[in-house]
C-alpha cells in the first residue's frame, strides 16, 4: 500500500480533498496518538507503534527495544475501545459528508 492510498480512498468518499471536511490519513494517526497519550501509555511505546524514528541519534543507536508486550496491550485496548464505540451509536458522532 502506498503512502497516499488511504488519502485517495478518503477523497473518493468525500472526506478529504476539495470542498470536504479535510479528514486525512495523518488525522487517523494524530487521533490515535492523542488518545493513547490520554490513556497514559508511555510516549516511547506510542512512537514505536507509529513507526516514528528516534530523533536523538545516540539514543536510537543504543535503544533497539521494540516494547512488544506494551504495544500488544496498547493495541488490544485500542481494539476494545473501537469495538465498544461500534456497538453504541450514542457514543459515536457520524462524520458528515461535504455537499456534492
Amino acid at each position: 500500500m502506498t503512502a497516499t492510498t488511504l488519502n485517495r480512498a478518503l477523497e473518493r468518499m468525500s472526506f478529504n480533498g476539495k470542498d470536504s471536511i479535510g479528514f486525512s490519513a495523518h488525522g487517523f494517526r494524530a487521533t490515535a496518538s492523542t488518545m493513547r497519550n490520554e490513556l497514559s501509555f508511555r510516549s516511547g511505546v506510542i512512537e514505536r507503534q507509529l513507526a516514528h524514528a528516534e530523533r536523538n541519534k545516540v539514543r536510537a543507536s543504543y535503544n533497539q527495544g521494540e516494547h512488544m508486550e506494551e504495544r500488544l496491550a496498547m493495541m488490544q485496548q485500542w481494539a476494545d475501545l473501537t469495538d465498544e464505540m461500534a456497538k453504541s451509536e450514542s457514543k459515536v458522532t457520524p462524520i458528515k459528508r461535504a455537499a456534492a
